[in-house]
């Protein structure tokens, strides 16, 4: 018993958290957060939106949800522990002033070439009806939303370029760009219209939209959007799910898209789900990343939480592990988030998979209730925030404990995640402090992989 002590105290040790005693000999393991003030008070609830530049710089998107207010763009120096201002949105998409609906939100990650940062703008302001999400109406005097930009950053000089607008005033829900080619493929919200856009001729081709009226339909007609497109830099095709568990793939060399015949992601482990019903994932997958030491996609089913590859040579998709929080698995409840979690990706190392996920909470042993059904992508209850590695060569899984903050809270509503070059973990989370809530950056650790332990 002493000798198993010692070895949860060295493996937390091993993971900057600090240990709490529970009864018995179990242990909960604790990771305490570090919040910072970017100075954006009316910063809300952020999905994807951050990542690790080349040179281990942090930059982050904070959104907003009013209409005249447009997203605040942030970059931070882990060196000089330096938050700086990098631009307004409305403005880098050169709307600043034109009394439109602003661009107050990226829900994407940042894709780095050439010394350039490539990402897209999205709305911020929305209509709630029965419980959904609409385009919202703007007041007298202001314009509809124009449609999201396609944005390019040079980190040298910090100069913004908008590179083309989604068309019918839809905004970019879901980007990713293949930096050998020089192209970006990009779904709009809320048909879910799927386009490509080559950088050398500027040339932006719509390829049709595969998710019915997308998440602007009722009924039969209804599909909620993939999040996430996943590329393969050996030939340049681009992929991507529908809720009923197909998989897309957009082939370059024809400049179209196809439905690949070899498998799906309509798995018996990942649940039964009604695609045409508002409030979950189906079988999309959540998100995807690209391993390069082994050609292979890695992703989370959103609600069930279970990891997978994807080789798209063998057009195989390879259930793996439950990769949910410890509670989460003993309980055997889906994720706290009704879509899953976004916060899933591949450390500096090129081994780990971090991922953050949220848990159940108990209160006197008995477990907190939540929402129940939802009609959008939102938390189901007051959530666990947990982090947890997977090392992809020894299948290794570690739960390395629920992140809090100093004062006790627990973070809400994280969808984003970058790793530092030292491994530490960053995200975007409600933030309170004197009263006031926002969201923000926080960061945990560093937290190692299995390579480094």
């Amino acid at each position: 018993m002493k000798s198993k002590t010692l070895l949860t105290i060295a493996l937390c040790a091993a993971s900057s958290c600090c240990c709490t005693a529970q009864t018995g000999a179990e242990q909960h393991k604790k990771l305490i957060a570090k919040t910072y003030n970017s100075g954006f008070a009316l910063g809300h609830d952020t999905y994807n939106a951050i990542g690790t530049a080349s040179d281990g710089t942090i930059y982050y998107v904070l959104s907003a949800e009013p209409y005249n207010v447009a997203a605040q763009m942030f970059s931070f120096d882990p060196a000089a522990k330096k938050i700086s201002h990098v631009g307004d949105l409305s403005k880098a998409s050169g709307e600043k002033g034109l009394k439109v609906v602003s661009q107050g939100k990226s829900h994407v990650r940042f894709v780095e070439s050439n010394g350039k940062l490539y990402f897209a703008t999205h709305l911020g302001y929305y209509s709630t009806i029965s419980g959904r999400e609409e385009m919202g109406v703007p007041p007298a005097g202001y314009g509809r939303y124009p449609g999201g930009h396609l944005l390019s950053y040079e980190i040298a000089s910090g100069k913004f370029e908008s590179l083309a607008v989604a068309p019918r005033g839809e905004g970019i829900i879901a980007m990713n760009m293949d930096t050998v080619r020089g192209r970006i493929y990009f779904l709009t919200w809320p048909t879910g219209t799927f386009y490509r856009f080559d950088l050398a001729t500027h040339d932006l081709k719509e390829l049709g939209s595969f998710f019915k009226q997308g998440e602007a339909g009722t009924g039969p007609n209804y599909r909620t959007i993939c999040r996430a497109i996943g590329i393969d830099p050996r030939d340049g095709s681009a992929y991507f799910t529908t809720g009923d568990g197909a998989i897309h793939r957009y082939r370059y060399e024809q400049d179209a898209v196809e439905t690949i015949a070899g498998d799906n992601m309509k798995k018996d482990y990942f649940g039964v789900y009604d695609f045409t019903v508002p409030g979950n994932m189906a079988y999309n997958w959540r998100q995807l990343i690209w391993n390069p030491a082994d050609n292979k996609f890695y992703g989370v089913h959103g609600n069930s939480g279970y990891l997978f590859s994807f080789d798209p040579v063998t057009e195989r998709v390879e259930v793996l592990d439950r990769i949910t929080s410890e509670p989460s698995k003993r309980s055997g409840m889906s994720d706290q988030f009704s879509y899953g979690y976004l916060g899933f990706t591949l450390g500096p190392d090129g081994r780990t998979l971090y991922y953050l996920t949220g848990g159940p909470i108990y209160v006197e042993g008995k477990r907190l209730a939540g929402k129940g059904s939802t009609a959008k992508g939102e938390a189901m209850g007051q959530e666990d925030l947990h982090l947890v590695t997977y090392d992809i060569p020894t299948s290794h899984y570690i739960d390395h404990g629920a992140i809090y903050y100093k004062n006790g809270d627990r973070p809400a509503n994280v969808n984003s995640i970058a790793v530092g070059k030292d491994g530490t973990v960053y995200a975007l989370a409600r933030v309170k402090e004197a009263g006031a809530e926002r969201t923000d950056l926080i960061s945990v650790g560093p937290v190692l992989g299995d390579a480094a332990r």
